[in-house]
């Protein structure tokens, strides 16, 4: 992507015209390594119980006034949500609409792990009004796959595609892990160049993280694996961003690429500081009021479940943001993605031009930033060091 040309997606619209709810389905049949989200292992019980807890809290939230709709999308994630069955998820989104109401071709994502899922099930999804499928592919390696702690085979993941087709998904997205242990930019574009020959309509590219606590993180410092290093890290990146550019897909955000009309509408919600609901142990919500409001639900599961048996919300309050937080928030959020940050937005709300608020970090990283239609933003080379670059405004 040219800064002089700017992105080829449609710069996002601001103005939020809908709210977005997200589902944490926390039941996992077994943990991977590397993950560190709130997960209990799934039983029939829990996973029986779960969709009327969920609902319980949304009934709560809706009418404590805070949170209003129509909502523009609903991501239910995980955890693994393909463990629920069709019609609990059907259930959630009933409660949903009669509670908020959708807006008109509202987004419904779903993510799915290629071993929990069959035909009938995504037919099941399908016609329960998921209209968005997250496959978490993560390597089509049976190596990798092994290394990662995931309970499926690269055949169930080209499967899971085809039975999404069949079962009439018009918009699918796929998962990839880079960077692990012993990968290099040309093993890294041979997972990708096999999903792309799946035709997705999004893909999400992480760079394998140590999270601390994880299995992963315990086998690293012990020396059982090695990562690639810095710089192996940065070719395998940029050789992903030119392969999937060259292939027409937009990078709209760090992780995340997708071609035109399939940006995920729920995450660039959240990366706009639009209000979203978050729902179930373990999730976070944002509320769009004043400067900005976070709100999150202990990842513990007892405790979810005592609170709403008494009637009361589960959600506590994580940060009541001032304005200089909400103005770092926006950058931080804002420069993630390739439509980046809009200067007459800006200036609109806080009152300020973006090297006004932040003159001492915009001498210092200023010629970093790209402006293309009064909008701001970085390079894909440059978000290789976006902690780095992002620092001097927090």
């Amino acid at each position: 992507m040219s800064p002089a040309t700017g992105p080829r997606l449609e710069y996002p619209d601001l103005r939020h015209p809908g709210a977005g709810l997200y589902v944490h389905v926390p039941f996992c049949r077994c943990k991977c390594p590397y993950c560190d989200f709130f997960s209990l292992s799934a039983t029939p019980e829990g996973l029986h119980e779960y969709p009327a807890l969920v609902i319980r809290q949304l009934e709560l939230a809706q009418t404590n006034g805070d949170w209003a709709g129509p909502l523009a999308s609903v991501f239910l994630g995980g955890g693994t949500p393909s463990l629920l069955p069709p019609a609990a998820v059907g259930g959630l989104l009933d409660a949903a609409e009669r509670r908020f109401g959708f807006c008109e071709g509202a987004e419904i994502s779903l993510e799915a792990n290629p071993g929990t899922v069959t035909e009938a099930s995504l037919m099941g999804y399908r016609a329960a009004g998921v209209n968005r499928l997250s496959i978490g592919v993560q390597s089509l390696s049976p190596t990798n796959l092994a290394m990662l702690g995931r309970i499926h085979s690269a055949e169930e993941a080209v499967q899971a595609f085809h039975w999404s087709r069949r079962a009439g998904f018009a918009s699918v997205s796929g998962d990839v892990i880079f960077a692990l242990p012993g990968q290099n930019a040309a093993a890294a574009l041979a997972d990708v160049d096999q999903l792309l020959q799946l035709g997705p309509e999004h893909l999400s590219c992480y760079g394998l993280a140590l999270e601390p606590g994880t299995a992963l993180q315990h086998a690293v410092a012990s020396g059982q694996l090695a990562l690639p290093d810095e710089n192996s890290y940065a070719d395998m990146y940029l050789a992903l961003h030119e392969r999937l550019d060259a292939a027409g897909f937009e990078h709209y955000e760090i992780s995340n690429y997708a071609r035109p009309g399939h940006a995920c509408r729920h995450n660039l919600n959240t990366w706009q500081r639009g209000s979203y609901l978050g729902l179930g142990p373990g999730a976070h919500s944002f509320l769009a009021r004043d400067w900005g409001i976070r709100f999150a639900v202990p990842g513990d599961w007892p405790r979810y479940r005592r609170r709403l048996a008494a009637g009361q919300d589960p959600a506590e309050t994580l940060e009541i943001l001032d304005r200089s937080g909400a103005m770092a928030e926006t950058l931080y959020l804002g420069l993630r993605c390739a439509a980046g940050v809009d200067e007459n937005q800006f200036r609109k709300r806080f009152g300020q031009s973006l090297a006004e608020a932040f003159p001492t970090a915009w001498q210092k990283t200023g010629s970093r930033l790209h402006r293309c239609r009064d909008h701001w933003s970085l390079s894909p080379s440059d978000w290789l060091i976006f902690d780095t670059l992002i620092s001097a405004f927090l």
